[in-house]
């Protein structure tokens, strides 16, 4: 296992995310208490020594299962992260109770990392509304020993994240973000990076696979990876990719079964981080792979000075864009929730005054209609 240095620890490179653990039945509910148990285990023999969990995974049963599983070794011999839940705001007002609870939940005395859960265009606000007293709280948690180190993930934007960093930023340790060969670009990973580089954060890793999208390629990109690395695995070179940017400290990947364990970890078992050629080979594939579904929209911003609802157009289709391509997913749905409804989708009319000025010919009217019937609006 390779191992990163963070302050005085040793960490595995290589973290159990316990957001998609084995399940009964397909019931994201009712964890697989006994194959979890087995893969906890066997991460432990092969030197995995970081575990990642949270209030809201599993219908709130991956703090229960996890520190139950871990139970049977000593404290001092991994290392457990979980977060506030800061993606609901009805929890902003309870960080003590929901503290306390997961305490209790996951049976330990203290958690050795501890995270302001999804910072995002949906929260800001709230996280720095200093009447919830959430940031004082943590804190003082830090203070008496029962958080050893406090951090924050993000899926907003960098200038969300800028305004967290700006009111926060002298006392995160560390920041989770997603983080993929394929998002480098498409969600500005790569900006998200800087932010924190000027900062002296280092990162933590979280969706290293696009939630299994770049662990299955076509045959095409298949071969094009094969032919600069013939034994490497698919899966794998998106966690090399990760073992080449320097700040890259953690990568939690969420293993839902034992073969998917055994071959991350086998991954991990050396760092070979990208040459320049297979690092460029890479991302100019993960733009072809965006390209085939997503708008090619520039943000030029000619469209915004002629919509007369005054609609943000290219936010809005970067938006649409991260929906079609996810199929879905929370993201979209969650940044929208923080736009007034009058600049929502819905809100276009279909005049058309903007595609009359679109250099890249985008039906953004078409695609206006088309996420509003996709969120339901």
């Amino acid at each position: 296992m390779v191992y990163k240095e963070f302050q005085d620890l040793k960490l595995s490179a290589l973290g159990m995310g316990a957001m998609r653990l084995p399940v009964i039945d397909g019931d994201d509910a009712k964890i697989d208490e006994a194959a979890a148990g087995k893969m906890v285990d066997y991460a432990m023999e092969h030197g995995v020594n970081y575990y990642d969990t949270a209030w809201g995974y599993h219908d709130g049963n991956s703090e229960l299962v996890m520190g139950r599983a871990l139970k049977k070794y000593p404290r001092d011999s991994y290392y457990l992260a979980t977060k506030f839940p800061g993606y609901d705001l009805s929890n902003m007002d309870k960080v003590q109770e929901i503290f306390e609870k997961q305490l209790e939940k996951c049976g330990v005395e203290y958690f050795d990392f501890y995270l302001f859960h999804n910072v995002c265009e949906m929260n800001i606000d709230a996280y720095l509304n200093k009447a919830y007293g959430i940031y004082d709280y943590l804190l003082k948690q830090k203070k008496e020993g029962r958080i050893r180190h406090l951090g924050f993930s993000a899926h907003g934007s960098v200038e969300v994240m800028k305004r967290f960093l700006e009111a926060y930023g002298k006392d995160m340790e560390f920041c989770q973000i997603q983080l993929n060969y394929l998002d480098w670009s498409f969600q500005d990973a790569k900006g998200k990076v800087e932010l924190l580089n000027q900062y002296n954060i280092p990162v933590w890793v979280m969706e290293p696979l696009r939630g299994g999208k770049l662990a299955s390629l076509t045959e095409e990109e298949s071969a094009k990876l094969k032919e600069l690395r013939p034994d490497e695995t698919i899966p794998a070179w998106a966690f090399r990719f990760q073992q080449s940017i320097p700040s890259v400290t953690m990568v939690l990947s969420g293993m839902s079964d034992m073969t998917q364990m055994q071959e991350n970890i086998r991954t991990f078992e050396e760092d070979k981080p990208l040459n320049d050629a297979e690092r460029k080979a890479l991302l100019d594939m993960a733009d072809e792979m965006v390209k085939k579904i997503a708008l090619p929209c520039t943000a030029c911003h000619y469209c915004v000075s002629h919509c007369p609802q005054g609609l943000d157009i290219p936010g809005l289709l970067a938006l649409y864009n991260e929906h079609c391509f996810t199929g879905g997913g929370f993201i979209a749905p969650m940044a929208l929730s923080a736009v007034p409804e009058d600049k929502r989708p819905n809100a276009c009319i279909g005049c058309r005054s903007c595609e009359a000025v679109c250099p890249q010919q985008i039906k953004i009217s078409e695609a206006m209609a088309d996420f509003a019937e996709k969120l339901g609006m």
